[in-house]
C-alpha cells in the first residue's frame, strides 16, 4: 500500500480533532444540557465529515478514475450525504443513538466500498491507507458521543 502524501494525512489527522474533542466533552461535561450540546456537534460534525467523503468519491468519479462519471457510479456517491441528513433529520424520533450508530455505519460501509474502488482503479492507491485509521476514528467518536 502507497503512503499518502504528506499534506493528505496532515489535515486527514487533523480533521479528527473535532471528532474527539466533541466526544470527549459529550462524555465529560459536567451537566446534561452541555452534553447534548456536545454530542449535537459531534452528530452533526459526522454527518458533515461523511457528506464529504462521498463528494470525495464524486470527485474521483468525475475525473475519470474507475469506470469514470457513470450514472451508477455518480449517483451511489451521494448516498453518504442522504444517509448522514436522514440521521439527523430522523434524530428526534429516533433518538442520538440510533443516529449515531447510523452515521458509524455509514462511515464503516464507505471504507469498505473505498477499498473495493480503489482496488478496481476508482481511488489513489494511498486512498485506503489513510482511509482505515480515520474511518476508525470517526466512527468510534460518532458512537461514544451519541451512545450517552
Amino acid at each position: 500500500m502507497m503512503r499518502p502524501p504528506m499534506a493528505a494525512h496532515v489535515l486527514g489527522y487533523a480533521g479528527l480533532i473535532p471528532f474527539f474533542c466533541l466526544a470527549a466533552a459529550a462524555v465529560a461535561a459536567p451537566d446534561p444540557e452541555m452534553q447534548r450540546i456536545a454530542r449535537d456537534g459531534a452528530l452533526t460534525y459526522g454527518a458533515a465529515i461523511l457528506s464529504f467523503m462521498g463528494g470525495c468519491r464524486w470527485g474521483f468519479a468525475a475525473v475519470g478514475l474507475g469506470a469514470g462519471p457513470t450514472y451508477l457510479g455518480l449517483g451511489l456517491t451521494v448516498l453518504p450525504a442522504l444517509l448522514a441528513w436522514a440521521a439527523l433529520w430522523a434524530m428526534p424520533w429516533i433518538g442520538a443513538p440510533t443516529a449515531a450508530l447510523l452515521l458509524a455505519a455509514g462511515f464503516a460501509a464507505l471504507y469498505i466500498d473505498d477499498a473495493r474502488t480503489q482496488a478496481s482503479g476508482g481511488a489513489p492507491e494511498w486512498w485506503t491507507a489513510l482511509r482505515l485509521p480515520l474511518t476508525i476514528g470517526a466512527a468510534l467518536s460518532t458512537l461514544a458521543a451519541g451512545l450517552l
